[in-house]
């Protein structure tokens, strides 16, 4: 996942986490019972899950361009290569 895709995945979650919460609170105010809310509630975790977690293609539209490695530089710190 890219920044971006990373930023896109937070913001599809918060969003189904609000609607559900709303509908869900609707819900248990309408039937005025706890269970039925709980049980919307779930559901709009689930969803969020489902929608942020996996590594979806369309979250990895801007892939980060990284610098090309420069040749001839000895990778280890100069302090550790005496022990090494």
């Amino acid at each position: 996942m890219d920044f971006r895709g990373q930023h896109l995945a937070e913001k599809l979650y918060q969003i189904v986490i609000i609607v559900f919460a709303i509908l869900a609170f609707l819900t248990g105010f309408y039937t005025q019972n706890i269970f039925y809310c709980l049980g919307v509630y779930a559901v709009g975790l689930a969803l969020s899950l489902l929608i942020a977690v996996p590594n979806w293609p369309f979250f990895n539209r801007n892939p980060p361009k990284w610098l090309d490695e420069v040749s001839g530089i000895d990778p280890t710190p100069p302090a550790m290569s005496k022990f090494l």
